[in-house]
């Protein structure tokens, strides 16, 4: 019975002689940064560092990246951002008081600012110019490689053909080279055999399409850095000149600079809304039309109809109308008779019915400050003893507000939104019965306000309309990586990478009598490679076995040119 040979483990190494008899002392090779020896099964901080680079780096880490930086924008569509509308930020706060804060410390009002946000940003492109640059390189070393040699044996390929021929073996070859190399690269002469290769643009394609998304990415950057994104609403008739202090909101870019501001002012001469009247859209919006009369710096005056996607260009910025609503003109005179404060006040609409709300600050009213708070119904209608409005224009506007009198906080010094009626210190007004005062008024109709306080008047209701003016100067890098990114998508997707190889050589045949003694054929074998998986080599083939059996390969028909493209 044979004892089985016990496998011994390789010799360590020694860095110094070893004389016979010694104990065997390993040592190892490997240093860490520092010059220390270090184990070879010792994770050092430069391995470390490399396997960490190696994993930012790779696709899937960049797929991932990019999937997350797609989630992470889901916020910032859903929750209202203040860099986009304050003013519904304003409501959404007033709606979730509980939620509010939890979504202050995640930044989810301004979603594309975070930090976390950015940080995966950041990373994305770390990753995809990790990814990008090595393979760069790697494809122009295959732009200067030659196509790989004939395989020994063609016929184990999966699409091969071959056939006999009297012409000799060297003549198939060369037309072999000269019908290929119209569309193919060629190896250099094989002897016996012709190398022939196609589809390098569809790597060029696939390479154009990740370093568009880095364009796109650099656009974004540059437009959130040098530019700059406000908003204002105007009343119609009203005027804005477009300085710091004209703005509502105003979200400039880390570099923005205020000697960017283009020197222009517009007025809002009127507004035009196209309402759908009957079927099943019946309330809903059919167009808008902000009439801008406007005049850059000291030119003269110019008139531009603004609409939604359509928006006005003056200079590097451009003007944007997103949104409309209605301004009841009320007047409150206080218990002396004095006018405390007349005209126009923004509602905020609340919902598709157009119902806003809004509040109005009487603040030199005598004795006391007056404030008012409450709805305007657009189209009033009593329904089932519950106002509401049936149609979202103002054909029948009603306001529906409650009163209060007393310190509204307006000589405090601190800020106050103009939406929001600081009532810490007021006292709601009550009527004869101690119910809360309402005023319930249509247009024209004038209410005496109880203990003598003055009156209100409901004189009318004018349209606003929200625009954003802003800059973005990355808009035109980031259009040319979305091109770039589609001409790498169709390169990728529609070149085929195609190998092809013909082979050639005379053989004797053995005849049976004298008529077949001496006789020669050339056996000619056609095989391909399709990289793409496309399924319509033999095609190609059958168009390559056409080609090389005409006397004239040079006089090829085009339709055979165009088999041998595909």
């Amino acid at each position: 019975m044979n004892t089985p040979r016990r496998s011994s483990p390789p010799p360590l190494r020694s860095s110094g002689k070893q004389r016979r008899g010694d104990p065997v002392s390993v040592v190892t090779t490997e240093e860490d940064a520092a010059g220390r020896p270090v184990g070879r099964g010792e994770l050092t901080a430069r391995e470390l560092l490399r396997w960490t680079w190696r994993q930012v780096t790779s696709m899937r880490t960049a797929l991932v990246l990019l999937l997350l930086l797609a989630l992470a924008a889901i916020p910032g569509s859903v929750v209202p951002q203040a860099g986009v509308d304050p003013i519904a930020v304003t409501r959404w706060k007033d709606e979730h008081p509980r939620l509010t804060p939890i979504y202050e410390k995640l930044d989810l009002f301004s979603v594309y600012d975070s930090i976390w946000f950015s940080a995966i940003y950041l990373l994305l492109v770390l990753s995809l110019v990790g990814c990008i640059v090595p393979r760069l390189f790697v494809y122009a070393r295959a732009l200067r490689a030659q196509p790989p040699p004939v395989p020994r044996n063609l016929s184990r390929l999966p699409d091969h053909t071959a056939y006999e021929t009297s012409v000799p073996a060297d003549e198939v070859l060369a037309r072999a080279r000269a019908v290929l190399g119209r569309r193919y690269r060629l190896r250099p002469d094989e002897g016996d055999a012709v190398s022939a290769e196609r589809g390098y643009l569809r790597e060029a394609g696939n390479l154009l399409f990740h370093l568009s998304v880095l364009v796109v990415l650099a656009g974004f950057a540059i437009g959130g850095l040098f530019g700059y994104q406000g908003g204002v609403i105007l009343v119609q008739g009203s005027t804005f000149g477009n300085n710091l202090t004209q703005y509502d909101d105003f979200d400039p870019g880390g570099l923005f600079t205020p000697e960017q501001l283009d020197e222009f002012d517009f007025t809002v001469e009127d507004f035009e809304v196209e309402w759908v009247e009957r079927g099943s859209g019946a309330g809903t919006a059919r167009g808008f039309r902000a009439g801008l009369s406007y005049r850059e710096a000291d030119g003269a005056d110019q008139e531009y109809d603004l609409r939604v996607n359509h928006p006005l260009s003056i200079g590097d910025t451009e003007v944007f109308l997103i949104g409309h609503g209605y301004a009841p003109v009320i007047t409150v005179r206080d218990g002396e008779g004095n006018i405390a404060h007349t005209g126009p006040t923004v509602f905020l609409p609340q919902d598709q019915s157009f119902v806003s709300f809004g509040v109005v600050k009487a603040a030199a009213a005598q004795p006391d400050q007056i404030g008012l708070e409450g709805l305007l119904y657009p189209t009033f209608y009593l329904y089932d003893g519950d106002p509401a409005s049936v149609f979202p224009d103002d054909r029948n506007p009603l306001v529906s507000m409650l009163v209060y009198s007393g310190d509204l906080g307006l000589d405090d010094g601190e800020s106050q939104s103009v939406y929001v009626l600081d009532k810490s210190d007021a006292t709601a007004v009550t009527s004869e019965d101690g119910k809360p005062f309402r005023l319930d008024l249509s247009v024209g109709e004038t209410v005496e306000l109880p203990d003598g306080l003055g009156s209100v008047t409901f004189d009318g209701v004018e349209p606003w309309v929200r625009v954003q003016i802003s800059q973005t100067p990355g808009k035109e890098v980031a259009l040319l990586g979305v091109i770039l990114a589609l001409i790498g998508l169709c390169g990728s997707l529609y070149i085929r990478p195609r190998r092809v190889w013909v082979r050639a050589w005379t053989v004797a045949v053995d005849g049976t009598g004298d008529t077949m003694a001496g006789r020669t054929t050339t056996i000619v074998e056609v095989a391909g490679l399709d990289r793409s998986g496309n399924g319509d080599l033999d095609e190609v083939l059958a168009g390559v076995v056409a080609a090389l059996k005409r006397e004239a390969p040079q006089q090829a028909a085009p339709q055979d040119e165009g088999d041998l493209a595909r």
